[in-house]
């Protein structure tokens, strides 16, 4: 079956946090067989600044934010048995689906997936003449990368006919235990960019314990913090590269999570970076959310941390040993449940149960 697939970038993770979860996800659909073609406007500066160039498994249309090219992109979702409009692409979204549903024939199943839904969930609370509201009775599908029940409930009181998670995950290809790099060295490092709905939770979890502990060493990585005060004995490096992430990883004595506002209260939204911190065997200290025992377990798999002075006290009582061996546990459990292998087999079977055409038809 062929997907056109309308997202933010695939070939960029610069100010792009679902780029490791299109990489992973489309990559392994690709593997079943699946023929992907992902649309990408050319905006935010990621195209000066990709991290990977167009993969053989999947062809890449990178088009200029204007609105003549975006009719001619969404011109061509007829082609495609499945049409997938992501959610935050970040030029004239709005348009984007509806024009996208315009194109796509009557037998092609059309999907809204949702990689931030709590965010779209509150935007679709305060805008009641959002057009997404009017395209939830139209689509066929809304798919999330996280959120459980309460935002599988949320859509279909907001009109979706279905909606299902199918949650980050693993690639043990590109995410993978690698030798410490020096330039990382530290006890606690968190990677992610300066955004408003995380900042205070970033100041609660990070810089109040680095702070509170001026002989260990703190690292942050992430776009917008240059003028963030912080303690002397914190480093902040700026953008770091997916290809720097596993060492970023796996160099720290323990590496830190922290969800933004809206996926903390919302729960079972494990951001990307839990998988990579996990695959890349890290110890991994986790703000407490709602669902986490869900994907790992805490004291074994991960550290959960209900506030800075939880975190605090993690550090106190943790050795290099204690760390290697949470950091061994996170390996095996998401290599055995949490591969985008294992993502991708949920989408093929929730592909092939509303698909409109049979896959023998679709395939011919």
């Amino acid at each position: 079956m062929k997907i056109a697939f309308y997202g933010s970038s695939l070939l960029s993770s610069y100010w792009n946090g679902a780029a490791t979860y299109y990489r992973g996800l489309l990559k392994a659909l690709a593997a079943l067989g699946y023929d992907i073609t992902f649309y990408e406007p050319d905006v935010y500066d990621r195209q000066k600044n990709r991290d990977m160039e167009a993969p053989g498994w999947c062809s890449v249309v990178v088009y200029e934010p204007t609105p003549q090219a975006l009719m001619q992109v969404t011109a061509r979702a007829p082609d495609a048995d499945i049409v997938v409009k992501a959610s935050g692409v970040g030029f004239e979204d709005e348009a984007l689906l509806l024009e996208a549903l315009r194109h796509a024939r009557p037998d092609a199943l059309t999907i809204f997936w949702d990689v931030d839904a709590p965010a779209t969930l509150a935007q679709l609370g305060d805008e009641p003449d959002h057009p997404l509201h009017r395209a939830l009775r139209k689509l066929d599908l809304v798919l999330t990368y996280g959120g459980g029940d309460p935002v599988v409930y949320a859509y279909r009181a907001m009109g979706a006919r279905h909606c299902i998670p199918v949650y980050n995950a693993l690639d043990p290809d590109t995410h993978h235990p690698v030798e410490p790099d020096r330039r990382f060295a530290c006890d606690l490092a968190f990677l992610g960019n300066r955004l408003p709905d995380r900042e205070k939770r970033v100041e609660e979890f990070f810089l109040a314990p680095a702070a509170r502990l001026p002989a260990s060493r703190f690292l942050i990585g992430g776009s917008g913090w240059d003028d963030k005060p912080m303690s002397p004995n914190v480093r902040w490096i700026g953008h770091v590269g997916t290809r720097d992430h596993n060492a970023f990883n796996v160099t720290p004595k323990a590496v830190l999570n922290i969800s933004r506002d809206s996926m903390a209260s919302n729960g079972f939204s494990p951001a990307t970076r839990v998988f990579e911190a996990a695959g890349a065997g890290a110890c991994l200290i986790s703000d407490a959310w709602l669902g986490i025992d869900h994907f790992l377990k805490p004291d074994e798999e991960i550290l959960a941390a209900r506030d800075g002075q939880d975190v605090i006290d993690i550090l106190a009582d943790l050795t290099d040993d204690r760390a290697r061996a949470v950091g061994e546990a996170a390996l095996r459990r998401v290599l055995a449940d949490h591969t985008y292998s294992h993502r991708a087999a949920l989408a093929d079977e929730i592909f092939r149960r509303f698909a409109k055409r049979s896959p023998v038809e679709a395939a011919a």
